[in-house]
């Protein structure tokens, strides 16, 4: 599905996003959903005027299960490399475990999720034996050149991936614009967030995005800017007036 020139999302569901970056005539995939997500890729490469002969890299904005997916297939089968956050190359490897505190649940919205992970090959953990590694502040020598910045909480290694050529931030769980195990809809906190906290407070490291697009792990596009995106995603957090700013004279005797 096209999202907008030169970026398509892998299927037209957004419960859980993997998507393609076209630049100077080669693709980068971003983030790799499930493995059952692979069958689509072919099809959607065509949709944009390219092969999977033109696919250069995968990049994960984190190493949880459902944005490894494919990752493995494609390096193994497309001799293609992996990037992933350092901190995040252990859970990559299923060297270490996530935390995943699983957050509010509504039964029918989680049911699906298991559904979709049932179809897709999402309920065993994938591993991507080899991983090429980024640190914060680094720019990747792949297509479309994502900048990275570390927004830490949703795992100790989440990132953000800023590709100002085509106007886009990919923020992976950094926050959601749909909660897969409540169904909620609008900027949040994504569940399976390690530390909240830390999460929210990280989100001031991308909040001055210029951004036009911004790209969920899960949910539909975002096209209202970062600082409203933060804006929201704090007002949906208990206690979420305390997180925004204090008034002039706040406070005074």
């Amino acid at each position: 599905m096209k999202i907008a020139d030169g970026i398509h999302r892998i299927g037209d569901d957004p419960t859980v996003n993997a998507y393609l970056v076209a630049a100077a005539g080669e693709v980068t995939i971003i983030d790799a959903a499930m493995p059952g997500f692979y069958g689509d890729i072919p099809k959607e490469l065509a949709a944009m005027g390219r092969s999977i002969e033109d696919v250069r890299a995968v990049v994960l904005t984190h190493g949880h299960s459902d944005h490894l997916g494919f990752a493995e297939r494609v390096r193994t089968e497309r001799k293609v490399p992996v990037w992933i956050h350092e901190v995040d190359a252990g859970l990559a490897r299923a060297e270490t475990d996530p935390n995943n505190p699983m957050g509010k649940i509504r039964l029918a919205p989680l049911l699906g999720f298991l559904w979709l992970a049932l179809r897709n090959g999402g309920l065993k953990r994938p591993v991507v034996k080899v991983v090429s590694t980024y640190g914060d502040g680094a720019t990747l020598d792949v297509p479309g050149s994502p900048q990275v910045t570390l927004v830490p909480g949703h795992t100790p290694g989440s990132a953000a991936l800023s590709l100002p050529s085509v106007d886009a931030l990919f923020v992976g769980d950094a926050f959601a614009t749909y909660s897969v195990t409540d169904g909620r809809h609008g900027p949040r906190i994504a569940p399976f967030t390690a530390d909240r906290e830390q999460a929210l407070d990280s989100l001031t490291r991308i909040a001055d995005s210029p951004a036009g697009v911004v790209l969920p792990g899960h949910g539909q596009p975002w096209m209202q800017g970062m600082a409203e995106a933060v804006r929201q995603v704090q007002a949906s957090e208990p206690g979420g007036a305390r997180l925004e700013e204090p008034k002039a004279g706040a406070g005074a005797k």
